[in-house]
């Protein structure tokens, strides 16, 4: 069952050319940063995405590994990252997604003398379509 918080522990490992960040329970959920705000930032990113690609695909969530337990060397360092996750998936959801569809053209003339909004348009009729109501949106 999805959570709505997560804490990981990422391992920062600082390199001349930047800070690199990968967590342990997290296998794929790599990123980086030039600053120790940015690498912070790109974590939460990171791994709040990886989280909610795993709730999609209905994988195993893995308990976080203590951070006790972690081995790190000189230019590593152990962070604890952090993602509230009902915010993140309401971006997701609500995220445009670009779509192409074919009409007849005296149909797009007519349309654009009016200057209608396509995307609109179809999100409404779409919405009609499936009797969809934005309370009632598609939730993960």
């Amino acid at each position: 069952m999805a959570k709505d918080k997560y804490i990981y522990p990422a391992i920062f490992d600082y390199a001349d050319d930047g800070i690199s960040v990968e967590f342990p329970d997290l296998p794929g959920c790599l990123t980086c940063g030039d600053t120790d705000e940015e690498a912070l930032n790109m974590a939460k990113e990171a791994m709040a995405l990886r989280i909610y690609g795993m709730e999609q695909d209905n994988e195993f969530i893995p308990e976080p590994t203590s951070i006790s337990r972690i081995e790190v060397e000189n230019n590593q360092a152990v962070v604890l990252i952090e993602v509230w996750m009902p915010p993140f998936r309401d971006a997701v959801q609500e995220k445009a997604v670009k779509k192409t569809l074919t009409i007849p053209k005296w149909l797009n003339d007519l349309a654009e003398e009016n200057r209608v909004n396509f995307s609109y348009i179809l999100q409404e009729a779409l919405k009609n379509y499936l009797g969809v109501t934005d309370s009632l949106k598609r939730q993960p």
